[in-house]
This record gives C-alpha cells, sequence and structure tokens, in this order.
C-alpha cells in the first residue's frame, strides 16, 4: 500500500541519501537493513554500500581477510572502511570469492 499511496516517493530515490532511502523501505512490512542496502547495491546502482548483515559478505572477509569471527561485525563494518567510495564493488569481488 506504500507504493501505492505515495509514502514510498519511488521517483525521488535518486536524489535521496542512501539512509534517506533506507529509511523509508524499511518502514515498510517485511522490509529489513539487508533487503533495503540490497535495493540500494542492485536497483538504483549505489557505489558505497556495504551490508554487514550480508552472511556471504561475512564468511567472505573472514576467509579472505583472516579475521577470527564472521559475527564480529564492528571488526567487518571498519575493514569495509578501507573500500570507500566504492564498497559495493568490493562487496561484490568478495561474494564471488566465496564460491571458489
Amino acid at each position: 500500500m506504500r507504493f501505492v499511496d505515495g509514502r514510498v516517493p519511488t521517483r525521488k530515490f535518486a536524489r535521496m541519501t542512501d539512509d534517506e532511502v533506507s529509511a523509508v523501505l524499511t518502514e515498510c512490512v517485511g522490509v529489513g537493513k539487508w533487503t533495503a542496502e540490497m535495493f540500494l547495491m542492485f536497483t538504483l546502482n549505489r557505489p558505497d554500500v556495504w551490508p554487514v548483515g550480508d552472511l556471504g559478505l561475512r564468511q567472505s572477509v573472514v576467509n579472505e581477510f583472516h579475521l577470527p569471527d564472521r559475527e564480529d561485525w564492528d571488526a567487518i563494518e571498519q575493514l569495509g572502511e578501507q573500500f570507500r567510495p566504492w564498497r559495493t564493488i568490493a562487496c561484490w569481488y568478495l561474494w564471488r570469492a566465496k564460491g571458489d
């Protein structure tokens, strides 16, 4: 219903920040932070998204950077800082590395 009644302003997304888009999307029932981040990455093609809550990313970061625990979200968040402003692209490579 939020899309139909205009509470999700899809036509304004291109002018909105990542945080603004995420805030609007997560107001929808069933849409959480991870879903909003995937939307930013794959629908809006935002270049600097680092979805720390994504299990594939966390596992790949542990494997590639030899972190002791994939549940150490703070360490994974910090590690992502080195990839700014292209964290989305780094994430794609890390997902790909996970499959190898």
